[in-house]
């Protein structure tokens, strides 16, 4: 199990925060799997980790298809969906699911001093925030996947894990 950091424009962070954005599209999507949990990098101007979410699905498919299925809940214009994936032939949907916004976003330079925004995404690892969190002062809405969220995210993978789901 990993967590990801996702780098996301802040106008579509703010469509996800606001609920009207529950799909997040993406050119390309994790290699790795049993990912635990996604945390969102707003970035510039606003260069932040500002909330977190579980996946419920990611769904791959023509762009075409990805805009018929999620274009509701997708908090993106048409043309711009279009100008994303442009000489695109697969996309993926991200569906977002126990949205987490923090009370107060995370100044990530702060944790580490030489960080790097991930262009598109970065793995982290379950313990990321706990190890690196200078003088211990981690907000308490940042359990990244240890404790209980683990005992209850194990309970669910035993049953019905999250998995890649391909729409044809």
């Amino acid at each position: 199990m990993i967590n990801v950091l996702l780098s996301i424009k802040p106008v579509y962070v703010d469509e996800i925060l606001t609920g009207r954005k529950t799909f997040e599209f993406r050119k390309s999507i994790f290699k790795k799997e049993g990912i635990a949990k996604v945390f969102i990098y707003s970035s510039s101007p606003v260069k932040k980790i500002v909330a977190s979410f579980e996946i419920a699905r990611i769904i791959a498919n023509s762009p075409q298809k990805l805009w018929e299925k999620c274009q509701k809940y997708g908090g993106i214009s048409e043309n711009d969906f279009f100008d994303y994936f442009k000489n695109s032939e697969i996309g993926y949907a991200i569906e977002i699911a126990n949205l987490k916004k923090f009370p107060e976003p995370i100044n990530p330079y702060k944790i580490k001093k030489d960080f790097r925004p991930p262009q598109s995404y970065r793995y982290l690892p379950l313990d990321y925030f706990e190890n690196n969190y200078r003088d211990n002062k981690r907000p308490a809405d940042i359990n990244c996947g240890t404790c209980e969220n683990i005992r209850k995210y194990r309970i669910l993978a035993a049953g019905q894990r999250i998995t890649w789901k391909k729409v044809w």
